[in-house]
């Protein structure tokens, strides 16, 4: 599967039915698929169905190794889930990611400026979309810019299947281990940034050190889910002339666009996190048992035709638009508003700044990332 092709076994699971039995490469056992969009936002945001409940579970899954560490929030329920958003929920509300927007544009525009100063050929996702994400999720954090490579090492080994489960689980250790340091370096500092408001959380007895390196890791990891996407949204309009014309000649409609492509760009191969039933419940019409395992799939519910009209054409002005793009429920991506930040800022700079921007040579012909869990292309080559 290349490029952003929808998957086409998702999509055979999607005719068999709104509810399905999956089975994947890791773990044991089996597990239900929902792909429809109301039983998804059902299952998301259910109380019964725990995300706690599958630590220490060796469920069916995709990746050899379970991300989070034990104790983030993405493997915890509310309270606890709630207790531990709360402690970055600053950094995240619409002042503190308009905080960040001035330094955002400044760091884009030097990458830019960069590239049309060396002019073309340049590959967009060494140039700008990979250092651009990473650059903001450490100003985000209070990284220093000179850790970035290692963060973005890292990064590509937690998230990548191919790199085998040893290497991932080395990668995650090490980021751990610097989050640890930086904590208690900065302990007691407080700052705006991600790592002062959780030195402050932990000083205060809010949580944890350990609560705090987790959500110091899964905000790092999850803030570089912007460089795919963007690819993703970047190689579209590229091999559809037609879609960046319109964005050129039609400024109003930008932020609707980022919305549609959101909705319909692969954001991931196979499925994320499962959640397993406390108890039992019907979602679907079908019966699943406590103690099952339950994936929901994000991408299946934004090609629900149910939802949405022509679900596999691209509207850049559709709306409404009620993608679930970034999730659904408690578990919502935290930083949905940072990623449409630079998103738009992104955006912006490839239609405004490259007039005549197109493809180096045959898309045909470009890589895509192997065996990573979120999806991408390796390279860009453009010319302009």
């Amino acid at each position: 599967m290349t490029g952003v092709e929808f998957d086409p076994d998702l999509a055979a699971l999607m005719r068999e039915g709104p509810v399905t039995r999956i089975r994947l490469p890791n773990g044991d056992g089996w597990a239900w698929l929902v792909t429809r969009h109301e039983d998804v936002r059902t299952v998301t945001n259910d109380p019964r169905l725990s995300r706690r409940a599958v630590v220490g579970s060796d469920v069916t899954r995709l990746a050899p190794h379970f991300i989070p560490v034990d104790g983030a929030v993405g493997f915890e329920d509310p309270p606890d889930h709630t207790r531990l958003r709360r402690a970055v929920a600053p950094a995240f509300t619409t002042r503190g990611v308009d905080r960040l927007r001035g330094r955002a544009q400044a760091m884009l525009d030097e990458l830019v400026n960069g590239v049309l100063r060396d002019g073309p050929p340049a590959d967009l996702v060494a140039r700008v979309l990979a250092p651009f994400p990473l650059a903001v999720v450490c100003e985000l954090m209070g990284v220093p810019a000179g850790e970035r490579p290692r963060m973005h090492e890292w990064t590509s080994l937690i998230l990548s299947s191919a790199e085998g489960a040893e290497r991932s689980e080395r990668a995650r250790t090490a980021m751990c281990d610097y989050f640890a340091g930086l904590l208690g370096e900065r302990r007691g500092a407080g700052g705006e940034d991600v790592i002062g408001l959780l030195s402050t959380a932990v000083t205060q007895g809010e949580i944890t050190v350990a609560e705090a390196v987790g959500l110091a890791l899964l905000i790092q990891i999850g803030g570089e889910a912007v460089t795919n996407n963007t690819g993703n949204m970047a190689y579209i309009l590229l091999t559809r002339p037609d879609l960046l014309d319109r964005l050129r000649g039609d400024p109003g409609v930008r932020a609707t666009a980022v919305d549609e492509l959101l909705r319909w760009i692969p954001h991931r191969n196979g499925v994320g996190l499962c959640r397993i039933a406390t108890e039992d419940l019907t979602v679907g019409g079908r019966e699943i048992r406590r103690g099952e395992a339950v994936y929901v799939s994000y991408l299946a519910a934004n090609r629900d035709p149910e939802v949405f009209d022509d679900p596999d054409g691209i509207l850049l002005d559709r709306s409404p638009n009620p993608h679930v793009a970034f999730g659904y429920g408690p578990h919502y991506c935290v930083g949905a508003l940072l990623a449409r930040l630079e998103t738009e800022l992104l955006f912006s700079a490839l239609v405004d700044r490259f007039p005549g921007m197109r493809l180096a040579g045959p898309a045909e012909e470009l890589r895509w990332r192997p065996g990573a869990l979120i999806r991408g292309p390796e390279g860009l080559p453009v010319v302009w």
